[in-house]
């Protein structure tokens, strides 16, 4: 229970921290003030108890008893503000935590990992931290101080029944640690068994189109269905295993206060106890059966802090790239590579390439699927690190820049475009957040959107959909280009921007193309005849390697992969149906 409380606080930050600890410190106020109702009705009894009850001892009772209600009110309600502040004030800078830090981290982390286990991460996770986590903390840790303060009061008045409560504590804890250590078998197959049902739930939707298509409505179903019953068996499985030992539980606190009321009742009889000790034990006993009910109660979540600490900390430490590099401007945009390799887990994507790309020119990637086309240009950007040899932007070895600093010198128009949820407006000024209505629509113009934009029923201001599912791909196309123009970049990188256009969005998608690409660095990756021939330079990529590079009519006056390539395209595009 211990290292979870440590554990927890060590997460938090150190605002939260010093939140945390100060509504601890109020926590024994809070004792203190409960505890006063043992003298308020000692005040009473012994009234009773020497025949010499007068409404001096009413009101000195009903005075200290207002006094202990209105002390645990204030400060009740200070500390559960200072809990709340803390939980959810570091559920939110966690959040930015893991999402800055998944920023830095090499895109093989992506593919290697779920949709399911990042979305699990940082919504159920964090959401779990805000709203269970720090409640289990605060009402553990406000049993244990309850506990610690009338434990004292009870060291005051006879050693005998406090050691008596010492002991039911230690029996409580015994069975509390070995609950502890009996869930965690289980709490990994919980753990996976969210991820599992949260990318199932995201797989469903997403391709329920697919699914709906191809009539695999019961297949998909029954993914989902297992995911859910893997779930409940986790879950089920977690509650079977803590129940036994919340039993037992259960049964130290009820014999605590049991034993502490017939030692005190014994004691009286044998003469070693006065009468009024002996009530007051009795009246302590029932309020330690309160505190360690709730402390026991809420202490079987302790294991859930634990393994919501721990998922969010297993992000956190994946090691990022080296991203403290210079902030600096590149004396030039030419793009060298120098004998670069990359591999992916065991399987080498790129051998041993070098290649310079002057500024300002454009140049053309072609290849087989699978060829490393994609992976080259990331390796430009340092989506990835090179396995072997250097990339440099202006001379300048990439991993020597800050990631920001680099990442300003680079803009991407990719297949497949992705729009978040919000305003048109919002969505092209990712590339630039602070620009001005204005710059906005001039961008919008130049990526020949504008049109389109301001036929809709808000404009600018109309929110799309996750994604940009309530736009065609020739307009989503065309948004991302607008945000690609207002981000400004020196060089662009398109990966078959045109690929999947429809021939009414081409036109003007070309020219949307042609805006963003004046007086830059250009490298597409492409298939189309008529979007490569004019490069100043084609680089043809086969099986990680550069096998041949020149221009489209050096090429084809060779007998190799370029002219082949040209040479199938040109018959799929003249193929009818006879």
């Amino acid at each position: 229970m211990f290292a979870t409380l440590k554990l927890y606080f060590g997460f938090s930050n150190e605002i939260n921290r010093k939140k945390l600890i100060k509504a601890m410190l109020l926590g024994v106020l809070k004792a203190i003030f409960a505890t006063l109702k043992i003298p308020a009705i000692a005040v009473i009894l012994q009234g009773i108890l020497e025949n010499n009850m007068s409404m001096n001892n009413v009101w000195l009772s009903f005075g200290i008893m207002c006094f202990s209600i209105a002390g645990q009110v204030c400060v009740g309600l200070k500390t559960t503000m200072l809990q709340t502040e803390a939980g959810y004030n570091t559920c939110s800078g966690k959040r930015i935590e893991i999402a800055e830090h998944l920023r830095y981290l090499p895109m093989g982390f992506f593919n290697a990992n779920s949709l399911g286990r990042i979305t699990n991460i940082t919504t159920n996770t964090m959401e779990q931290l805000a709203d269970v986590a720090t409640l289990v903390v605060m009402i553990t840790t406000q049993g244990i101080i309850t506990t610690g303060v009338i434990f004292l009061f009870l060291l005051a008045f006879d050693i005998r029944i406090a050691l008596i409560l010492l002991l039911g504590v230690g029996i409580f804890s015994f069975f509390n640690t070995m609950m502890q250590k009996a869930t965690i078998p289980a709490a990994p197959r919980k753990a996976r068994a969210d991820e599992s049902l949260v990318s199932a739930v995201i797989e469903y939707v997403q391709g329920i189109a697919e699914v709906k298509n191809f009539n695999l409505t019961d297949k998909t179903a029954k993914k989902l269905e297992n995911a859910i019953d893997e779930k409940q068996a986790a879950d089920t499985k977690l509650e079977y295993t803590v129940i036994p030992w919340m039993c037992l539980q259960g049964i130290a606190t009820k014999l605590t206060g049991v034993v502490m009321g017939i030692a005190s009742v014994y004691f009286y009889m044998n003469g070693s106890m006065p009468l009024l000790y002996a009530v007051l034990m009795i009246i302590s006993s029932f309020m330690i059966y309160e505190s360690l009910d709730m402390m026991g109660g809420f202490s079987a979540l302790m294991r859930n802090v634990n393994i919501v600490v721990s998922q969010a900390n297993e992000v956190l430490s994946l090691p990022p790239m080296d991203i403290d590099g210079e902030d600096v401007t590149p004396a030039g945009m030419d793009i060298e590579l120098k004998n670069v390799s990359f591999a992916y887990e065991e399987r080498k994507i790129i051998d041993h390439v070098s290649v310079k790309i002057p500024a300002n020119t454009t140049t053309a990637i072609v290849g087989p699927s699978g060829g490393g086309k994609t992976t080259l240009t990331y390796l430009m950007s340092r989506f990835w690190d090179v396995g072997e040899g250097e990339v440099l932007l202006g001379g300048k070895n990439v991993k020597e820049y800050s990631f920001d600093s680099l990442m300003k010198n680079f803009s991407f128009v990719f297949q497949n475009v992705y729009l978040f949820e919000d305003t048109i407006a919002n969505n092209i000024r990712f590339g630039d957040p602070d620009a001005p209505m204005e710059k906005v629509m001039d961008a919008a113009k130049k990526a020949r959107c504008h049109d389109f934009i301001i036929s809709l029923p808000d404009g600018y201001d109309t929110v799309i959909g996750e994604g940009g599912a309530s736009l065609s791909g020739g307009e989503k196309q065309r948004i991302s280009i607008a945000r690609a123009i207002m981000k400004d970049s020196p060089v662009i990188i398109l990966d078959e921007a045109t690929a999947n256009v429809d021939p009414e969005n081409e036109a003007e998608l070309v020219k949307a193309v042609e805006e963003l690409t004046k007086n830059k660095t250009i490298i597409m990756i492409a298939h189309r005849l008529k979007t490569v021939r004019h490069a100043d330079r084609i680089l043809v990529i086969a099986d990680g390697k550069i096998t041949e590079q020149g221009t489209h009519d050096e090429l084809m006056a060779k007998d190799g992969i370029y002219k082949r390539f040209i040479k199938d395209r040109k018959e799929a595009i003249s193929w009818k149906i006879a």
